[in-house]
């Protein structure tokens, strides 16, 4: 279960989510055609180490960076390497970052430059899904009512559901439960609480759900070839409505 942030802890957590949106602000404005993957991997490493922060992502369960780039059908987990952007490229950017002890966990995608209609409409719609489920991330609500809301709003698009890849608690560890699964039945599932920290993170596919990964043990892709976009910001449990933790200090958000 997800612990329950103390007061005391309130401060590292939130400077947590500042870093994390911060980096997710600088990555968006590098976002142009021609840049490699690389050179975003290192933009990011040494701009969360200059906060005295830490790249939660590098090395857990041996991942061998920062950052996941995933491009076109790529679900999550693409790997940096020597690979251009190209104009028209669906673009998922998921970054994760400890600070004193306390970890934050966000997500975004992009069409780099003029995309084809249904990739657009793709992004927008699991953005869309993304505030459909943190509305419902307040005390006494269950993981049922954010995984219903999530999957409503993707399905009446047309689109598909990630089935195998869910959301999850977070905070003093990178993956706490609950799991947040993006499909389920209002009502059910574990009871939300004041003080919990969850990742929230709608996964929409163009046409099919099923996924499959890659033989280099990490990328996850579509079965069937479409496109998918990948949105997520770590949030607060708290009366009166949920808080968003991963925005940058100039309460960037996407």
């Amino acid at each position: 279960m997800a612990k329950l942030v103390r007061r005391e802890d309130l401060e590292r957590i939130r400077k947590s989510g500042r870093i994390l949106g911060n980096v997710l602000a600088k990555v968006r404005e590098l976002l142009t055609p021609g840049i490699s993957t690389s050179f975003i991997e290192e933009v990011v490493r040494e701009y969360i180490t200059r906060q005295g922060a830490r790249p939660a992502f590098l090395g857990y369960r041996g991942f061998p960076a920062a950052l996941c780039i995933s491009i076109n059908n790529e679900v999550v987990h693409g790997i940096p390497r020597d690979r251009v952007i190209r104009a028209g490229d669906l673009v998922s950017i998921d970054v994760g970052v400890e600070f004193e002890g306390f970890y934050t966990d966000a997500a975004f995608s992009v069409v780099v430059g003029n995309g084809n209609p249904v990739a657009q409409r793709l992004v927008e719609v699991t953005r869309r899904a993304l505030y459909a489920g943190i509305r419902q991330a307040l005390p006494g609500k269950r993981v049922g009512d954010i995984s219903h809301a999530i999957q409503t709003t993707i399905e009446r698009e047309g689109f598909s559901v990630v089935r195998d890849l869910v959301g999850h608690g977070v905070g003093r560890s990178l993956h706490e439960d609950p799991q947040i699964p993006n499909f389920g039945q209002k009502g059910q599932g574990t009871v939300l609480e004041e003080g919990m920290v969850l990742a929230i993170e709608p996964m929409a596919n163009e046409k099919g759900y099923r996924v499959k990964v890659l033989e280099d043990g990490w990328t996850v892709v579509t079965e069937d070839g479409g496109l998918s976009a990948h949105f997520e910001h770590t949030i607060l449990v708290r009366r009166g409505q949920p808080e968003i933790l991963t925005l940058g200090e100039r309460g960037d958000s996407f």
